[in-house]
């Protein structure tokens, strides 16, 4: 990925800008308490039990925390704790499904956190058994599950194989011993490579590699030596993320110190060196922070332009409904998006009262879903047609083309434009996030609340 096609002014002033990773449009600033309970409950209410539905759910515990995180999630070694908020999660499987106008089939099934594996064997089991009690997993359903190497048991991975999980993200981040002691979290090639072998044995076949890029210390030679070490255990995906440090928002970041961070161009460097050295792997990029096998299923809905981004990142879940269990989860519907109370004591109140625990939300307007799908295309593909997804709306193009600033953009080197179809240049990919902000109506509003570009 070379650093000649983009000059060192562009990169500054585009890569250091802080805009949206654009997992939903629009983004969860923008959500209020003008939605809740009573929109969620309607929106349930009609839902197509013909159409697949989608689970997300939140287990917000880690045994330690890493300085890096960006998650909602606290810590504790105890199990009293995890164990009342996985009652409280099956209670909510009760009364989202009570409102659902018949029983859906559930196609993706995600565990995320925080580290879900926390939650330890038997209430894993105990909560699969309360999802399959009110919903079917539809022939061929993907449940995935995010993981920490540290602190997987044999005990867990006998459930997960049990439980017939089909793929395991593990947290990798970065194998340099510098690195890992200042994100406090000390994590061996050995421990991950253990891990792999454990899931691959119970059956857990697809896994998943998370690596960040521009964490304190880390140089173009680390990021490389990592993913040299990574693909030699022949993970089917690796996600690569670049660290966005909001110590204003996370206090834990302040134990990271900015003089240790890289700067634009060493983090555009270091994403480079991660992609070439991938590529060279024998892996393919798809979307901005994706690289997949030949022949695995992002790969293919990339190559045939139906992949889907949504909380979770890049994926091939096209359902129209996502549902979020848990405190902060966040659910998806046709009408628009709502978040569960993010605080862990008030979401168990409202559980304990047997009310829907959403705290906000947003109602997408038409233009919302207009421009929302512009963006999707573009963080996807790399390139849209703007007349052409305008005309399925049956709206005027000029409403939502910014040609002023795609001008600058293409000046700049960034895209190239034949009437309103805009295309991402390949040297300026890892830039798609500020071409697809050209698009957002509403980032004036979220100044500061993002991460920066690159």
């Amino acid at each position: 990925m070379s650093m000649q096609a983009i000059s060192p002014d562009c990169l500054a002033r585009y890569g250091g800008a802080a805009v949206p990773r654009y997992t939903s449009y629009p983004t969860a600033p923008h959500f209020s308490a003008a939605v809740g309970e009573a929109d969620y409950r309607g929106w349930l209410a009609q839902a197509d039990p013909a159409s697949a539905l989608s689970v997300y759910v939140h287990v917000p515990f880690c045994r330690s925390m890493c300085w890096y995180c960006g998650c909602h999630t606290s810590v504790t070694g105890r199990a009293d704790p995890v164990a009342r908020y996985m009652a409280a999660m099956m209670r909510e499987v009760g009364l989202v499904a009570a409102q659902l106008p018949g029983r859906f089939a559930i196609q993706h099934l995600h565990f995320g956190g925080g580290t879900p594996t926390q939650m330890g064997p038997e209430p894993l089991e105990r909560f699969m058994a309360v999802l399959s009690n009110r919903f079917d997993l539809a022939a061929g359903a993907e449940i995935a599950i995010e993981i920490d190497p540290r602190t997987l048991t044999a005990e867990m991975i006998a459930m997960l194989g049990k439980q017939g999980v089909t793929r395991a993200s593990l947290g990798v981040q970065s194998f340099d011993p510098l690195v890992q002691q200042a994100i406090n979290r000390v994590q061996t090639f050995e421990e991950t490579e253990s891990a792999v072998a454990g899931l691959r044995r119970h059956g857990v076949g697809a896994i998943n590699f998370d690596l960040i890029y521009g964490l304190p210390h880390q140089s173009v030679a680390s990021c490389i030596d990592t993913v040299e070490r990574a693909v030699t255990l022949r993970p089917d995906r690796l996600s690569v993320f670049g660290y966005a440090h909001v110590p204003s928002f996370k206090r834990h970041q302040r134990k990271i110190g900015g003089a240790a961070l890289p700067g634009v161009a060493e983090r555009w460097a270091q994403f480079g060196a991660i992609a070439d050295a991938l590529v060279a792997a024998g892996y393919v990029q798809v979307g901005l922070d994706h690289f997949a096998l030949p022949g695995d299923a992002l790969t293919e809905a990339a190559a045939v332009g139906k992949l889907a981004r949504n909380f979770q990142g890049y994926t091939t879940d096209a359902a129209p409904t996502l549902i979020g269990l848990g405190a902060s989860a966040i659910g998806q519907m046709p009408q628009g998006y709502v978040q569960n109370a993010v605080v862990i004591s008030e979401y168990q109140a409202r559980i304990a009262d047997d009310r829907l625990p959403v705290a906000r939300g947003y109602s997408l307007s038409r233009e919302d879903r207009l421009r929302g799908r512009i963006i999707a295309r573009l963080m996807c593909d790399y390139e849209v047609d703007v007349a052409e997804v305008c005309a399925r709306f049956g709206e005027d193009p000029d409403i939502v083309y910014p040609t002023d600033k795609l001008a600058r953009m293409e000046e700049d080197g960034l895209v190239e434009r034949a009437r309103y179809a805009v295309r991402v240049l390949p040297a300026a990919r890892p830039l798609v996030r500020s071409v697809a902000a050209a698009f957002d109506a509403h980032l004036a509003a979220s100044a500061g609340l993002h991460a920066r570009a690159v």
